[in-house]
Protein backbone atom coordinates (compact mmCIF):
# COMPACT_ATOMS: atom_id res chain seq x y z
CA UNK A 1 0.00 0.00 0.00
CA UNK A 2 1.51 3.53 -0.73
CA UNK A 3 1.68 5.99 1.73
CA UNK A 4 1.01 9.36 0.17
CA UNK A 5 2.68 11.42 3.00
CA UNK A 6 6.03 11.79 0.66
CA UNK A 7 6.10 11.79 -3.22
CA UNK A 8 9.17 11.55 -5.23
CA UNK A 9 8.77 12.83 -8.99
CA UNK A 10 11.21 11.18 -11.79
CA UNK A 11 11.23 13.05 -14.84
CA UNK A 12 12.46 11.23 -17.62
CA UNK A 13 11.36 7.98 -19.07
CA UNK A 14 14.25 6.02 -19.89
CA UNK A 15 16.47 3.96 -18.30
CA UNK A 16 18.09 6.18 -15.58
CA UNK A 17 14.24 7.11 -14.66
CA UNK A 18 13.11 3.38 -14.27
CA UNK A 19 15.88 1.93 -12.70
CA UNK A 20 15.35 4.45 -9.92
CA UNK A 21 11.98 3.63 -9.63
CA UNK A 22 12.83 0.10 -9.09
CA UNK A 23 15.33 0.78 -7.01
CA UNK A 24 13.00 3.15 -4.71
CA UNK A 25 10.71 0.05 -4.32
CA UNK A 26 13.94 -2.40 -3.62
CA UNK A 27 15.00 0.07 -0.90
CA UNK A 28 11.28 -0.30 0.78
CA UNK A 29 10.49 3.28 -0.20
CA UNK A 30 6.20 3.24 0.54
CA UNK A 31 5.42 7.23 -0.44
CA UNK A 32 4.31 8.05 -4.17
CA UNK A 33 6.64 7.33 -7.15
CA UNK A 34 5.45 9.09 -9.94
CA UNK A 35 7.39 8.33 -13.31
CA UNK A 36 6.40 11.04 -16.38
CA UNK A 37 8.11 10.23 -19.92
CA UNK A 38 8.03 12.57 -22.91
CA UNK A 39 7.94 9.03 -25.38
CA UNK A 40 4.67 6.78 -25.81
CA UNK A 41 6.94 3.68 -25.27
CA UNK A 42 7.41 2.30 -21.84
CA UNK A 43 10.87 2.57 -20.63
CA UNK A 44 13.89 0.74 -22.80
CA UNK A 45 17.15 0.76 -23.11
CA UNK A 46 19.08 2.42 -26.05
CA UNK A 47 22.07 0.21 -26.69
CA UNK A 48 19.68 -1.96 -29.27
CA UNK A 49 18.46 0.75 -31.10
CA UNK A 50 21.91 1.01 -32.83
CA UNK A 51 22.75 -3.09 -32.27
CA UNK A 52 20.48 -5.67 -32.29
CA UNK A 53 17.72 -4.10 -32.97
CA UNK A 54 18.59 -2.34 -35.90
CA UNK A 55 20.04 -5.56 -37.28
CA UNK A 56 16.77 -7.38 -37.22
CA UNK A 57 18.03 -9.66 -34.21
CA UNK A 58 16.71 -8.69 -31.03
CA UNK A 59 13.08 -8.30 -31.01
CA UNK A 60 11.20 -5.42 -29.92
CA UNK A 61 9.85 -6.11 -26.72
CA UNK A 62 13.60 -7.32 -25.74
CA UNK A 63 14.41 -3.42 -25.49
CA UNK A 64 12.47 -2.68 -22.59
CA UNK A 65 13.16 -2.15 -19.22
CA UNK A 66 10.71 -4.16 -17.44
CA UNK A 67 7.35 -5.65 -18.42
CA UNK A 68 4.54 -3.04 -19.00
CA UNK A 69 2.70 -4.46 -16.25
CA UNK A 70 5.36 -3.86 -13.80
CA UNK A 71 4.71 -0.55 -13.14
CA UNK A 72 1.42 -0.58 -11.95
CA UNK A 73 1.83 -3.98 -10.20
CA UNK A 74 4.67 -1.84 -8.06
CA UNK A 75 2.37 1.22 -7.83
CA UNK A 76 4.24 3.40 -9.81
CA UNK A 77 2.35 5.78 -11.48
CA UNK A 78 3.02 6.33 -15.31
CA UNK A 79 2.65 9.12 -17.30
CA UNK A 80 3.92 8.28 -20.90
CA UNK A 81 4.02 10.89 -23.51
CA UNK A 82 3.54 13.59 -21.29
CA UNK A 83 6.44 16.66 -20.94
CA UNK A 84 6.95 18.18 -17.56
CA UNK A 85 7.05 21.81 -18.77
CA UNK A 86 8.04 23.83 -15.11
CA UNK A 87 9.11 23.25 -12.20
CA UNK A 88 8.41 25.49 -9.43
CA UNK A 89 10.84 25.01 -6.73
CA UNK A 90 9.78 27.03 -4.10
CA UNK A 91 6.32 25.35 -4.18
CA UNK A 92 7.55 21.79 -5.06
CA UNK A 93 5.74 21.25 -7.76
CA UNK A 94 6.09 19.91 -11.63
CA UNK A 95 4.07 20.59 -14.44
CA UNK A 96 3.40 18.36 -17.13
CA UNK A 97 0.48 17.47 -19.86
CA UNK A 98 -1.49 19.45 -22.48
CA UNK A 99 -3.65 20.61 -19.86
CA UNK A 100 -0.71 21.78 -17.07
CA UNK A 101 -1.36 18.94 -14.44
CA UNK A 102 0.89 20.21 -11.29
CA UNK A 103 2.17 17.35 -9.16
CA UNK A 104 3.89 17.81 -6.01
CA UNK A 105 7.30 16.40 -4.75
CA UNK A 106 9.10 15.93 -1.72
CA UNK A 107 12.00 14.66 -3.73
CA UNK A 108 12.67 15.40 -7.14
CA UNK A 109 14.92 13.30 -9.96
CA UNK A 110 16.10 14.75 -13.22
CA UNK A 111 17.02 11.94 -15.78
CA UNK A 112 15.77 14.00 -18.86
CA UNK A 113 18.91 12.27 -20.64
CA UNK A 114 20.33 14.18 -24.30
CA UNK A 115 18.81 14.63 -27.60
CA UNK A 116 20.89 14.38 -31.16
CA UNK A 117 22.55 17.22 -32.13
CA UNK A 118 21.04 18.95 -35.78
CA UNK A 119 22.94 18.91 -38.24
CA UNK A 120 22.80 23.46 -39.18
CA UNK A 121 23.35 22.62 -42.98
CA UNK A 122 21.05 23.48 -46.11
CA UNK A 123 18.56 20.65 -46.33
CA UNK A 124 18.26 18.93 -43.37
CA UNK A 125 14.22 18.87 -43.96
CA UNK A 126 14.53 16.21 -46.65
CA UNK A 127 12.51 13.19 -45.70
CA UNK A 128 15.63 11.43 -46.12
CA UNK A 129 17.61 12.82 -43.36
CA UNK A 130 17.60 10.42 -39.59
CA UNK A 131 18.85 10.71 -35.80
CA UNK A 132 19.06 7.99 -34.13
CA UNK A 133 18.34 8.27 -30.38
CA UNK A 134 14.73 7.02 -29.67
CA UNK A 135 13.12 3.78 -31.01
CA UNK A 136 10.62 5.41 -33.19
CA UNK A 137 14.04 6.46 -35.15
CA UNK A 138 15.70 3.03 -35.01
CA UNK A 139 12.16 1.33 -36.28
CA UNK A 140 11.94 4.14 -38.92
CA UNK A 141 15.77 3.81 -39.88
CA UNK A 142 15.28 -0.27 -39.96
CA UNK A 143 12.94 0.09 -42.60
CA UNK A 144 15.47 2.70 -44.33
CA UNK A 145 18.35 0.06 -44.45
CA UNK A 146 16.85 -3.11 -45.71
CA UNK A 147 15.34 -0.65 -48.42
CA UNK A 148 19.28 0.63 -49.36
CA UNK A 149 20.46 -3.02 -49.37
CA UNK A 150 17.43 -4.25 -51.49
CA UNK A 151 18.02 -1.28 -54.09
CA UNK A 152 21.66 -0.96 -53.55
CA UNK A 153 21.26 2.35 -52.03
CA UNK A 154 23.67 4.96 -50.57
CA UNK A 155 23.85 6.01 -47.06
CA UNK A 156 26.43 9.13 -46.34
CA UNK A 157 26.44 9.26 -42.16
CA UNK A 158 27.75 12.65 -41.15
CA UNK A 159 29.97 11.54 -37.94
CA UNK A 160 32.53 9.30 -37.30
CA UNK A 161 31.40 8.25 -33.43
CA UNK A 162 29.85 5.12 -31.94
CA UNK A 163 26.55 5.51 -33.30
CA UNK A 164 28.61 6.81 -36.62
CA UNK A 165 30.08 3.35 -36.64
CA UNK A 166 27.57 1.15 -35.16
CA UNK A 167 25.01 2.62 -37.89
CA UNK A 168 27.69 1.75 -40.75
CA UNK A 169 28.10 -1.74 -39.65
CA UNK A 170 24.40 -2.22 -39.83
CA UNK A 171 23.81 -0.87 -43.40
CA UNK A 172 26.66 -2.94 -44.42
CA UNK A 173 25.45 -6.27 -43.29
CA UNK A 174 22.32 -4.80 -44.83
CA UNK A 175 23.96 -4.57 -47.77
CA UNK A 176 23.89 -0.24 -48.24
CA UNK A 177 27.14 1.33 -49.75
CA UNK A 178 28.10 3.55 -46.99
CA UNK A 179 30.18 6.55 -46.90
CA UNK A 180 30.68 8.35 -43.41
CA UNK A 181 32.05 12.20 -43.57
CA UNK A 182 34.37 12.85 -40.44
CA UNK A 183 36.09 16.30 -39.93
CA UNK A 184 38.55 14.06 -37.32
CA UNK A 185 41.70 11.97 -38.89
CA UNK A 186 40.34 8.98 -37.93
CA UNK A 187 37.14 7.58 -36.32
CA UNK A 188 36.49 7.76 -32.65
CA UNK A 189 39.13 10.55 -32.50
CA UNK A 190 38.17 12.04 -29.47
CA UNK A 191 37.28 9.04 -27.49
CA UNK A 192 40.31 6.41 -28.31
CA UNK A 193 42.79 8.67 -30.53
CA UNK A 194 44.78 8.37 -33.46
CA UNK A 195 46.45 4.71 -32.49
CA UNK A 196 42.91 3.13 -32.14
CA UNK A 197 41.06 5.26 -34.42
CA UNK A 198 42.56 3.36 -37.08
CA UNK A 199 41.97 0.40 -36.61
CA UNK A 200 38.38 0.79 -36.47
CA UNK A 201 39.09 3.19 -39.96
CA UNK A 202 40.61 -0.43 -41.18
CA UNK A 203 37.36 -2.72 -39.56
CA UNK A 204 35.27 -0.77 -41.45
CA UNK A 205 37.11 -0.54 -44.81
CA UNK A 206 37.60 -4.07 -45.22
CA UNK A 207 33.42 -4.35 -44.91
CA UNK A 208 33.45 -1.96 -47.63
CA UNK A 209 32.65 1.48 -45.69
CA UNK A 210 34.04 4.73 -47.49
CA UNK A 211 35.28 7.34 -45.11
CA UNK A 212 35.90 10.75 -45.94
CA UNK A 213 38.33 12.46 -43.41
CA UNK A 214 38.77 16.55 -42.46
CA UNK A 215 35.68 17.37 -43.69
CA UNK A 216 32.31 18.36 -42.97
CA UNK A 217 28.85 18.47 -44.91
CA UNK A 218 27.71 21.86 -45.82
CA UNK A 219 24.70 20.42 -47.75
CA UNK A 220 22.30 17.76 -48.44
CA UNK A 221 21.12 17.93 -51.99
CA UNK A 222 17.39 16.60 -52.87
CA UNK A 223 14.38 17.29 -55.54
CA UNK A 224 10.62 16.23 -54.83
CA UNK A 225 11.84 16.04 -51.42
CA UNK A 226 13.99 13.49 -51.30
CA UNK A 227 17.60 12.87 -51.01
CA UNK A 228 20.44 13.10 -53.92
CA UNK A 229 23.44 13.98 -52.67
CA UNK A 230 25.75 15.36 -49.31
CA UNK A 231 28.22 17.90 -50.25
CA UNK A 232 30.89 18.83 -48.12
CA UNK A 233 33.46 21.92 -47.38
CA UNK A 234 36.05 20.75 -49.49
CA UNK A 235 33.70 20.60 -52.51
CA UNK A 236 33.27 16.87 -52.81
CA UNK A 237 29.66 15.45 -53.41
CA UNK A 238 28.38 12.08 -52.35
CA UNK A 239 25.45 10.16 -53.90
CA UNK A 240 23.05 9.30 -51.41
CA UNK A 241 19.39 8.34 -51.15
CA UNK A 242 19.78 8.80 -46.84
CA UNK A 243 21.94 11.21 -44.63
CA UNK A 244 22.42 10.01 -41.01
CA UNK A 245 23.40 12.94 -38.76
CA UNK A 246 25.28 11.19 -36.11
CA UNK A 247 27.48 14.29 -34.70
CA UNK A 248 26.88 13.53 -30.83
CA UNK A 249 23.88 14.60 -28.69
CA UNK A 250 23.44 17.19 -26.23
CA UNK A 251 22.33 17.12 -22.65
CA UNK A 252 18.52 18.13 -21.95
CA UNK A 253 19.12 20.75 -19.71
CA UNK A 254 16.23 23.47 -20.55
CA UNK A 255 14.03 22.62 -17.72
CA UNK A 256 16.64 22.45 -15.31
CA UNK A 257 18.07 25.81 -16.44
CA UNK A 258 14.55 27.50 -16.34
CA UNK A 259 14.06 26.28 -12.60
CA UNK A 260 17.33 28.19 -11.77
CA UNK A 261 19.44 25.00 -11.38
CA UNK A 262 23.11 25.47 -11.57
CA UNK A 263 24.73 23.47 -14.88
CA UNK A 264 28.35 22.15 -15.69
CA UNK A 265 30.15 24.73 -17.75
CA UNK A 266 30.59 23.01 -21.48
CA UNK A 267 34.34 21.97 -20.98
CA UNK A 268 32.66 19.50 -18.68
CA UNK A 269 30.37 18.45 -20.94
CA UNK A 270 27.42 20.61 -20.20
CA UNK A 271 24.83 19.02 -17.91
CA UNK A 272 23.32 19.54 -14.90
CA UNK A 273 25.93 20.29 -12.48
CA UNK A 274 25.54 17.45 -9.38
CA UNK A 275 27.81 16.65 -6.48
CA UNK A 276 28.95 13.32 -5.58
CA UNK A 277 25.59 12.33 -4.57
CA UNK A 278 23.33 13.32 -7.58
CA UNK A 279 22.45 16.63 -5.62
CA UNK A 280 21.76 19.39 -7.25
CA UNK A 281 22.30 22.72 -5.93
CA UNK A 282 18.89 22.55 -5.07
CA UNK A 283 18.76 19.63 -2.17
CA UNK A 284 15.38 18.23 -3.31
CA UNK A 285 16.18 17.82 -6.29
CA UNK A 286 18.34 15.05 -8.21
CA UNK A 287 19.87 14.37 -11.63
CA UNK A 288 21.27 11.23 -12.91
CA UNK A 289 22.10 9.69 -16.49
CA UNK A 290 23.14 11.32 -19.99
CA UNK A 291 22.06 15.18 -18.30
CA UNK A 292 23.71 14.92 -15.04
CA UNK A 293 27.78 16.30 -14.40
CA UNK A 294 29.56 14.27 -11.29
CA UNK A 295 32.69 15.04 -10.38
CA UNK A 296 34.74 12.12 -10.84
CA UNK A 297 37.49 12.13 -8.30
CA UNK A 298 39.55 9.52 -9.61
CA UNK A 299 40.34 11.78 -12.85
CA UNK A 300 40.20 14.75 -11.23
CA UNK A 301 37.57 16.19 -12.72
CA UNK A 302 34.00 16.18 -13.84
CA UNK A 303 32.20 14.08 -16.30
CA UNK A 304 29.11 13.96 -18.49
CA UNK A 305 28.88 10.22 -19.42
CA UNK A 306 25.94 9.66 -22.24
CA UNK A 307 26.70 5.42 -21.97
CA UNK A 308 24.07 2.75 -20.81
CA UNK A 309 26.03 2.04 -17.75
CA UNK A 310 25.85 5.64 -16.56
CA UNK A 311 22.12 4.99 -16.82
CA UNK A 312 21.97 1.99 -15.04
CA UNK A 313 24.28 2.57 -12.24
CA UNK A 314 23.42 6.29 -11.94
CA UNK A 315 19.69 6.05 -11.42
CA UNK A 316 19.59 3.97 -8.54
CA UNK A 317 22.27 5.67 -7.18
CA UNK A 318 20.10 8.57 -7.40
CA UNK A 319 17.36 6.98 -5.93
CA UNK A 320 19.52 6.19 -2.88
CA UNK A 321 20.58 9.30 -2.01
CA UNK A 322 17.39 10.67 -2.23
CA UNK A 323 16.48 8.30 0.30
CA UNK A 324 18.59 10.16 2.07
CA UNK A 325 21.41 7.44 2.28
CA UNK A 326 25.38 7.97 2.07
CA UNK A 327 25.74 7.36 -1.52
CA UNK A 328 29.56 9.00 -3.64
CA UNK A 329 28.82 8.06 -7.52
CA UNK A 330 32.79 7.25 -8.46
CA UNK A 331 32.15 4.35 -10.85
CA UNK A 332 34.41 3.64 -13.62
CA UNK A 333 32.93 4.58 -16.71
CA UNK A 334 32.43 2.07 -19.10
CA UNK A 335 30.43 1.18 -22.38
CA UNK A 336 30.60 -1.20 -24.91
CA UNK A 337 29.89 -1.99 -29.21
CA UNK A 338 29.37 -4.04 -31.39
CA UNK A 339 30.81 -4.16 -34.83
CA UNK A 340 30.88 -6.76 -37.83
CA UNK A 341 32.61 -9.84 -35.68
CA UNK A 342 34.19 -7.36 -32.99
CA UNK A 343 32.97 -6.67 -29.71
CA UNK A 344 34.92 -4.24 -27.41
CA UNK A 345 34.39 -2.92 -23.81
CA UNK A 346 36.22 -0.02 -22.86
CA UNK A 347 36.82 1.02 -19.16
CA UNK A 348 37.96 4.89 -17.69
CA UNK A 349 38.83 7.95 -19.83
CA UNK A 350 41.53 8.56 -21.56
CA UNK A 351 40.46 11.45 -24.41
CA UNK A 352 43.58 13.16 -26.62
CA UNK A 353 46.06 15.02 -24.72
CA UNK A 354 45.61 13.40 -21.40
CA UNK A 355 48.30 10.16 -21.86
CA UNK A 356 51.62 9.60 -22.58
CA UNK A 357 51.39 6.05 -24.80
CA UNK A 358 49.09 3.52 -25.77
CA UNK A 359 50.12 -0.21 -24.75
CA UNK A 360 48.91 -3.04 -26.34
CA UNK A 361 48.50 -6.82 -24.75
CA UNK A 362 47.80 -9.36 -27.82
CA UNK A 363 47.60 -9.30 -31.60
CA UNK A 364 45.93 -5.51 -32.64
CA UNK A 365 46.50 -7.27 -36.20
CA UNK A 366 44.02 -9.88 -35.49
CA UNK A 367 41.68 -7.53 -33.41
CA UNK A 368 42.37 -9.94 -30.21
CA UNK A 369 43.66 -7.44 -27.99
CA UNK A 370 43.77 -5.42 -24.75
CA UNK A 371 44.58 -1.85 -25.27
CA UNK A 372 45.76 0.56 -22.03
CA UNK A 373 46.10 4.07 -22.21
CA UNK A 374 49.00 5.17 -20.08
CA UNK A 375 50.09 8.56 -18.16
CA UNK A 376 53.89 8.17 -16.04
CA UNK A 377 52.82 4.47 -15.95
CA UNK A 378 49.41 4.76 -14.43
CA UNK A 379 46.41 3.50 -16.44
CA UNK A 380 43.76 5.88 -17.39
CA UNK A 381 41.69 3.53 -19.65
CA UNK A 382 41.76 -0.08 -21.00
CA UNK A 383 39.82 -1.60 -24.22
CA UNK A 384 39.30 -5.25 -24.35
CA UNK A 385 38.63 -6.00 -28.04
CA UNK A 386 37.48 -9.88 -28.46
CA UNK A 387 39.21 -10.61 -24.96
CA UNK A 388 36.34 -11.39 -22.59
CA UNK A 389 36.32 -11.55 -18.53
CA UNK A 390 39.03 -9.17 -17.87
CA UNK A 391 36.47 -5.58 -17.18
CA UNK A 392 36.83 -5.89 -13.57
CA UNK A 393 40.99 -6.34 -13.49
CA UNK A 394 40.79 -3.39 -15.60
CA UNK A 395 38.61 -1.30 -13.88
CA UNK A 396 40.57 -2.47 -11.08
CA UNK A 397 43.94 -1.28 -12.64
CA UNK A 398 42.56 1.72 -13.10
CA UNK A 399 40.79 2.49 -9.78
CA UNK A 400 43.74 1.45 -8.15
CA UNK A 401 45.85 4.95 -9.01
CA UNK A 402 48.95 3.48 -9.12
CA UNK A 403 51.98 3.21 -11.74
CA UNK A 404 52.35 -0.41 -13.24
CA UNK A 405 55.57 -1.75 -15.38
CA UNK A 406 54.36 -1.31 -18.56
CA UNK A 407 56.31 -3.64 -20.12
CA UNK A 408 54.23 -6.47 -17.49
CA UNK A 409 50.97 -4.48 -18.33
CA UNK A 410 52.02 -5.59 -22.62
CA UNK A 411 52.69 -9.32 -21.59
CA UNK A 412 49.67 -11.64 -21.92
CA UNK A 413 51.71 -14.13 -20.06
CA UNK A 414 51.71 -11.63 -16.66
CA UNK A 415 47.96 -11.64 -14.89
CA UNK A 416 46.19 -8.39 -15.20
CA UNK A 417 45.12 -9.08 -11.14
CA UNK A 418 48.86 -9.02 -10.54
CA UNK A 419 49.38 -5.41 -12.02
CA UNK A 420 48.73 -2.43 -9.98
CA UNK A 421 48.45 -4.33 -6.44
Amino acid sequence: MVDADQTFVIVGGGLAGAKAAETLRAEGFTGRVILIGDERDHPYERPPLSKGYLLGKDSRESVFVHEPAWYAQNDIELHLGQTVDAIDRVAKTVRFGDDGTLAHYDKLLLATGAEPRRLDVPGTDLAGVHHLRRLAHAERLKGVLAALGRDNGHLVIAGGGWIGLEVAAAAREYGAEVTVVEPEPTPLHGVLGPELGALFADLHREHGVRFHFGARLTEIVGQDGMVLAARTDDGEEHPAHDVLAAIGAAPRTALAEAAGLQLADRAHGGGVAVDASLRTSDPDVYAAGDVASFPLGLFDTRLRVEHWANALNGGPAAARAMLGKAVAYDRVPYFFSDQYDLGMEYSGWAPPGTYDEVVIRGDAGKREFIAFWVKEGRVLAGMNVNVWDVTEPIQKLIASRTAVDTEALADPHVPLESLGV
